[in-house]
């Protein structure tokens, strides 16, 4: 029952990290990119504008959709660490 408890809170712990690098990428990307650092981006062209307008309105999105698939992926991998995959 102990171990069980402990393997519970080390899988909890683990997907805890998870969750909270992915929103710090998030955050990053979304707030930081395309927000506060707009101006600093704004000389860089990419795709016909500059870096920080495509941050705001594609790049947030494009790196949400990843972030997406990088969490199911690390999920199941510790899914499986810990026993409880498909």
């Amino acid at each position: 029952m102990a171990d069980e408890k402990s393997n519970a809170a080390a899988y909890w712990s683990a997907n805890v990290r998870l969750i909270t690098g992915c929103l710090i990428v998030w955050a990053l990307v979304s707030y930081g990119f395309a927000i506060l650092l707009r101006p600093l981006l704004s000389g860089i062209p990419v795709g016909g504008t500059d870096l920080g307008f495509w941050f705001a309105q594609q790049g947030s999105i494009l790196t949400f959709i990843g972030i997406i698939f990088f969490y199911a992926w690390k999920m199941n991998k510790l899914d499986e660490k810990f026993g409880l995959g498909e």
